[in-house]
């Protein structure tokens, strides 16, 4: 499916050569809309082309930090000049970005480009979304065209029912049980290629979008580019619901379409599952008895309008038990307003809930973080785990309720009845909260965003100061040529890779393995990306520089040293990426004169 996808909008149907260039039909700007700006400024943006551009303003809770980052036009503020770009602004208290696009913009056989790899939801509606750098990002708005690599596929075999008490949530923990990170790793090193999820088979057409949002949401996790789902009735009869028929589009799997891989799985068989502050997936029997101390249901993914409901429900009549925090944040503005609607909101705040805003900080534990020395559980994908990151447990709504009813980790099915929810099929659709007028909003006396400095293009042999992990020294320069990250777990990878406004100064990334789409990224900000074995990675650890030689070397695997110990690397960028790095990045083609 996502090779049919980018056939469409390729010069070439048949994707030939490493990287192919692909009409864009959606851009979708969260993480850093005005960076993203400010790099379409530089390729002459006049009004964007695209099909839907869509910038989501994320702070709803203002404090001097965010008012600062907006006054000083900061990468990851909202340029309010946006709409005269035809580029829609999503105002706060709006919702999160992925459950929001999935309801209002999201449609099938669609290609997306993104910052925000939680967008990775809106496969569940057939959309191929896949995460690009900021200065790809405005290459995308600017011309309504990027260059990217083609995919390869891993399918998944959806067959069976769930049972009583077993939520989308609890499928998709069972796929990250099932070591599905480790096979997405072997295709990757194979074939030097992003990899998407596909999801099909005679369950998939039984869940709603919605549960095919959830499952779509572990791509990143697995380190997969992507994750889609066919687009059938379901999707029909989802989009017909918010007012959006005519974004309709059919798309399945071709008969006898090649894949890598195909892994199966019976619903039927899955059990409520929860997954552990250290990322391993159990029973959530293995965890039955722990005390909570804070419950977040909600969040931008892991669940459901139908699930909010059955946890309303189940906690009816109920009360918060002490030492219990429970915070309730609703997807999305449509969820809030039928939660209103149908009395589950009252029955929440009855039982002790709080209503929180729908802040991008609640997801990255900025705000609301776990209490130190007691156990949090969530509902939504964490972030990346890396050192000092907060902590959490993962479980389904249902079990979150459990934990409410009875201040300990829990068996849902001990609740013995299940209840019947029934999803209201007239939806609230009112869009008051995007902003669309197209001459936009200008502020006298305001900079305009303006682009980090440039990195210095790759010609002569460098010596990169060796960083351990996503970071870089705040306040100064690299000892050498710039810094060199050092990543060992995909985790830390996913981290810089996701991270735009954490690369300054860097340009390089060492790691066993980089997902392809990573290379593509960082390549397009002028950062080489090479691969080691663990016996090299050892090696640079605790090094002070990285000497690496002139790029007209790395064609072949380059034998370099680090302190006293050498150690062999390979060069990832493919194509077009391999001049983007030795440039020093992505460069706009300069208009002719005449």
């Amino acid at each position: 499916m996502p090779q049919k996808i980018l056939a469409g909008r390729a010069p070439d149907p048949q994707l030939r050569g490493d990287v192919v260039q692909v009409k864009v039909d959606q851009v979708i700007l969260s993480r850093a809309p005005a960076r993203a700006l400010a790099e379409a400024l530089s390729w002459g943006l006049k009004k964007t082309p695209v099909e839907v551009a869509v910038a989501y303003d994320g702070t709803c809770v203002t404090d001097a930090r965010s008012l600062a980052e907006t006054d000083d036009r900061a990468d990851a503020s909202t340029p309010p000049e946006l709409p005269g770009y035809n580029v829609q602004i999503a105002r706060p208290g709006i919702g999160f970005p992925g459950p929001v696009h999935l309801e209002r913009f999201a449609a099938p056989a669609r290609l997306a480009l993104t910052d925000d790899p939680r967008l990775a939801t809106v496969g569940g509606v057939g959309m191929l979304a896949l995460v690009v750098s900021p200065a790809m990002l405005g290459q995308a708005l600017a011309t309504g065209s990027v260059w990217l690599r083609p995919p390869r596929s891993v399918q998944i075999h959806l067959s069976g029912r769930q049972r009583p008490f077993v939520c989308a949530r609890d499928v998709a923990l069972e796929l990250l049980r099932r070591g599905l990170d480790e096979r997405v790793r072997r295709i990757e090193a194979e074939h030097h290629a992003p990899v998407v999820l596909e999801f099909a088979g005679p369950s998939a057409r039984l869940l709603s979008v919605p549960e095919r949002s959830v499952l779509a949401g572990i791509a990143p996790q697995v380190g997969a580019a992507a994750a889609i789902f066919v687009s059938d009735e379901k999707t029909e009869v989802f989009l017909r619901d918010q007012r959006r028929s005519k974004a309709h589009r059919a798309i399945v799997p071709d008969p006898g379409a090649p894949c890598e891989e195909v892994v199966s799985i019976d619903l039927s068989a899955v059990d409520p599952l929860v997954m552990d502050e250290e990322g391993t997936v159990r029973p959530v029997r293995d965890l039955a008895g722990k005390p909570v101390a804070q419950v977040v249901l909600g969040g931008d993914s892991g669940t459901t309008l139908r699930d909010m409901l059955a946890a309303a429900m189940l906690l009816k009549s109920k009360r918060v038990p002490s030492r219990l925090d429970l915070l309730v944040s609703p997807p999305s503005r449509q969820v809030l307003e039928v939660l209103a609607q149908s009395g589950a909101l009252v029955d929440l705040v009855a039982t002790g809930a709080r209503v929180v805003e729908p802040d991008a900080r609640v997801i990255s534990s900025e705000v609301y973080p776990p209490p130190k020395g007691a156990l949090s559980v969530r509902t939504a994908d964490p972030e990346p785990r890396t050192p000092g990151s907060p902590r959490f447990v993962v479980a389904s709504a249902e079990t979150l309720a459990y934990a409410v009813a009875t201040g300990t980790i829990g068996d849902p099915r001990s609740f013995k009845r299940p209840v019947r929810v029934t999803v209201p099929r007239a939806l609230p659709t009112d869009d008051v909260l995007v902003l669309r007028d197209k001459k936009g909003s200008e502020s006298q006396g305001v900079k305009k965003p303006s682009l980090p400095t440039p990195r210095e293009p790759f010609r002569d042999a460098v010596s990169l100061e060796v960083v351990e992990g996503c970071r870089t020294p705040q306040g100064r320069k690299a000892a050498g040529d710039g810094f060199v990250w050092v990543l060992g777990s995909l985790d830390e990878i996913r981290r810089g890779g996701d991270a735009p406004l954490a690369r300054e100064g860097v340009r390089a990334l060492v790691a066993e393995l980089v997902p392809s789409q990573v290379v593509t990224t960082l390549s397009s900000e002028g950062i080489a990306c090479f691969s080691t074995d663990a016996a090299g990675l050892e090696a640079l650890r605790g090094q002070k520089a990285l000497a690496l030689p002139a790029p007209a070397k790395w064609s072949e695997p380059i034998v370099t040293t680090a302190g006293k110990s050498k150690l062999t690397l390979t060069f990832l960028a493919r194509g077009a990426e391999v001049g983007w790095v030795t440039a020093g990045g992505m460069k706009p083609t300069p208009a002719k004169k005449g």
